[in-house]
């Protein structure tokens, strides 16, 4: 696979150019024109090779090898979340230094998805003629809704076996359920005239400010806080929603800055950060629940707190709604994705597991995760790479890479897996 390496990190370089998280919508470009602009490169590529390609309305596009009556899935996502702050190289550069290609996407999902076509074309190369239709999917909303997927649901046909290389190795059986609401403090006589933070659902807030009524700059300050004019601000650290203990939440601090003035802001921070009612102790073999608060807006005596919680897959939403409704505060759903939960032993996990172990040299158990994939719209569907086990954490952080001795090791894994299960 060395001789398509050079040709797959240019590619990932390119894709990350594109600024593709959500933006404003246009009949042509649903998530807008970045994201839009991205499938067109990724589609574009695929025709260039040999491949069939369809694009199905901006929402989703796929690339077809093979005229098996069977099919299999390949689910990937070109979508990103937003940069944040903290970068020291352009996020949107695809800069490529010091062994790595550095931008928004490179692991999540932009590389992934082209190693996987990479490898298909390796296959195509070499003659091989799968025995199943494979469709290479690359949706454009997975990291803010999944419209995507239910867009390709209503005009195409979803396979109900596949893999999605938005996770990681060596293979994963479990994933979480993932649920986002918007919880509703309402309060008299705030302590702020405005108080914003947060950038996306299923991203740790990683800057919030706000304008107090009152300022009182010592106490700002030994809150870690800046003083900005009539502003405080808290710089935290972002991370992925799903582990939230890698981030650093830039909300707490500020609203700790007034909860000695507000019941309401306590009650917030009893709730959300403290847990006093115990959310985290709803565990099971999959993990411990996680609750990360992530966007915080205060309108109109309405101070809204957006929180990604990911449940343990062998237990039902109805628990954590019955632990959220004892806050005693107002609450909307803003997304549901029930947990995914597949016997170990399956053929597709222990084929995956296999050329995992063969690639790698290295004996390994299918794991839980908590982040939520693509593999979950699937009935028979798993995540499969492309992190291990000791990689530094740079999934919805400054500074994500890929490094190029990843590329050529899932351009190897990539091309196993897709020969082994639709030869």
């Amino acid at each position: 696979m060395e001789q398509y390496l050079a040709q797959a990190v240019e590619s990932i370089s390119e894709s990350i150019r594109f600024d593709s998280s959500r933006q404003k919508h246009t009949h042509v470009a649903p998530f807008g024109q970045g994201a839009l602009q991205c499938l067109l490169h990724f589609l574009g590529l695929a025709e260039r090779m040999g491949f069939t390609t369809h694009n199905y309305d901006g929402f989703v596009g796929d690339v077809e090898f093979g005229q098996g009556p069977e099919e299999f899935a390949i689910l990937c996502h070109l979508d990103v979340v937003p940069a944040g702050s903290g970068w020291t190289k352009d996020p949107f550069g695809g800069l490529v230094e010091d062994g790595k290609v550095w931008g928004r996407g490179a692991v999540d999902d932009k590389g992934p998805a082209i190693c996987c076509l990479y490898a298909l074309k390796a296959l195509k190369d070499a003659g091989f003629v799968p025995s199943k239709r494979i469709k290479l999917i690359v949706g454009c909303n997975e990291e803010s809704g999944w419209a995507c997927i239910e867009h390709y649901k209503e005009v195409a046909h979803l396979p109900e076996t596949g893999f999605s290389p938005d996770a990681d190795f060596p293979v994963i059986y479990a994933e979480k359920g993932i649920l986002h609401v918007r919880l509703h403090f309402r309060m008299n006589k705030a302590p702020f005239l405005f108080l914003e933070g947060g950038s996306s659902a299923n991203m740790v807030c990683d800057v919030c400010e706000a304008t107090p009524r009152t300022l009182t700059v010592t106490k700002a300050r030994a809150l870690g806080l800046d003083v900005v004019g009539k502003k405080i601000v808290a710089r935290g650290k972002s991370a992925h929603g799903s582990t939230p203990e890698e981030g650093i939440n830039a909300i707490l601090p500020v609203l700790k800055f007034f909860e000695d003035k507000n019941e309401v802001v306590r009650h917030a921070i009893a709730c959300l950060f403290e847990d006093v009612f115990g959310l985290r102790n709803l565990r099971d073999e999959t993990g411990t629940l996680t609750l990360s608060p992530n966007i915080v807006k205060y309108r109109k005596n309405d101070l809204q707190i957006c929180c990604d919680i990911r449940y343990p897959a062998t237990m039902s939403v109805d628990e954590v709604y019955a632990l959220i409704r004892k806050f005693g505060v107002s609450y909307e759903t803003i997304c549901h994705q029930p947990p995914l939960l597949h016997d170990k032993n399956s053929e597709l996990i222990q084929t995956l597991l296999s050329v995992y172990e063969e690639e790698t040299g290295e004996k390994a158990e299918p794991i839980a995760i908590g982040g939520g994939t693509y593999a979950r719209a699937l009935k028979h569907g798993v995540a499969f790479g492309p992190e291990m086990k000791g990689d530094a954490s740079v999934v919805h952080q400054a500074d994500e890479f890929i490094a190029i001795d990843r590329v050529l090791l899932l351009l190897r894994l990539y091309r196993s897996a897709i020969e082994r299960l639709t030869r």
